[in-house]
């Protein structure tokens, strides 16, 4: 019944690897069917190269495993928490990419330097607080979500589909699994523009917020004119 959602998911865990979003096991990737309330994710610890499409755990929104003989990926609560919390998301992605992750070990925000940037974000990835220490110690991966949807007050979700979680790593988020991919291959090219802007020009600004309207509003508002209709 799910073979079509589990082969979506198997697909996007496998672009982390052709990506090189991940290596040895960090990280995973998720979907949802609205309609059923099921999710899809990838096994916990679970090497790529043996992965198949089998291996995807099925469980419904509050964690209960419907599908599967492996356990799904640890993350498992925080790709439930912003399933819960943003009906828009349909598919969910966590790496541990080298660019992206500096900047959450850094606690900082992703500035938008540039139209590249601005194209995917409408605006600085944001960076969460620090969790706390009883919110690492009892339910740490649900809390992880609870920081995400806490620093997202007052934010759109969907023109700023990824977050740094600090001191750990990203999320990035979108309609579909697959769409989720191509937003944290696009936050870790930002991250690294960024990083590299920084060494050139260690006072560089940002772009001015004409600049950034313009070139989000021409893929993603309601005029949007860029591509193929």
């Amino acid at each position: 019944m799910y073979a079509q959602l589990k082969q979506e998911v198997f697909t996007a865990n496998l672009l982390l690897v052709k990506h090189n979003l991940v290596v040895m096991t960090w990280g995973n990737a998720s979907g949802v069917d609205r309609s059923h309330g099921i999710v899809a994710i990838k096994p916990s610890g679970v090497d790529y190269s043996t992965l198949t499409p089998d291996d995807i755990v099925l469980v419904d929104l509050e964690g209960r495993v419907v599908e599967g003989n492996l356990k799904p990926s640890s993350d498992l609560p925080t790709h439930l928490e912003l399933y819960r919390a943003w009906p828009s998301v349909g598919g969910i992605v966590h790496t541990h990419s080298a660019f992206a992750t500096s900047f959450a070990q850094a606690l900082s925000p992703i500035p938008c330097f540039g139209t590249t940037h601005a194209d995917h974000f409408h605006g600085e990835v944001p960076c969460t607080r620090t969790l706390a220490g009883g919110e690492v110690e009892k339910d740490y991966e649900r809390n992880t979500g609870k920081v995400i949807l806490e620093r997202f007050a007052g934010l759109d979700s969907a023109a700023v589909p990824g977050v740094l979680v600090a001191g750990h790593a990203p999320f990035t988020w979108g309609p579909t699994p697959l769409k989720a991919v191509e937003n944290s291959v696009a936050l870790e090219q930002i991250a690294q523009m960024a990083i590299l802007t920084r060494e050139i020009s260690p006072n560089a600004g940002v772009i001015p917020a004409y600049v950034l309207e313009k070139h989000y509003s021409r893929k993603h508002g309601d005029h949007a004119y860029y591509g193929q209709k």
